[in-house]
């Protein structure tokens, strides 16, 4: 992995972030600096589609709910570290193809938290 420094946020780590956006991210952008921003990001954008503070409350998150949290943020995090320089991928082609897998599967995880409800999450 091209970073040196471990983020290690409440919802999603820097080792999650990178994994999503490939062994060939510009290193230049993937860094703790960044991490920080697109988890936060992630996570204001989630809690506000649930409505439910998930990062205050992430120990009351049921387990089967944790992942698919973790994976919305480290595939959002994955399409802007993509975005951010496109130029290490084989070809551009490439980039966007992995940005539009991610973002297909982050609309499906919007769908699926849409559809569900606080006590779901918390096991209630």
């Amino acid at each position: 992995m091209p970073f040196n420094m471990a983020y290690t946020g409440t919802i999603v780590t820097s080792a999650e972030m990178s994994f999503m956006a490939g062994e060939l991210v510009d290193a230049t952008g993937n860094v703790e600096a960044n991490w920080n921003y697109l988890a936060f990001y992630a996570e204001a954008f989630l809690c506000n589609l649930v409505k439910y503070d998930i990062v205050t409350n992430w120990a009351s998150i049921s387990a089967i709910y944790k992942p698919i949290f973790t994976e919305y943020a480290a595939r959002f995090a994955a399409i802007q570290l993509i975005s951010y320089n496109m130029a290490g991928y084989t070809s551009r082609i490439e980039a966007e193809d992995l940005i539009n897998i991610h973002w297909a599967r982050c609309k499906e995880i919007i769908k699926l938290l849409e559809q569900s409800d606080i006590q779901d999450f918390i096991g209630v």
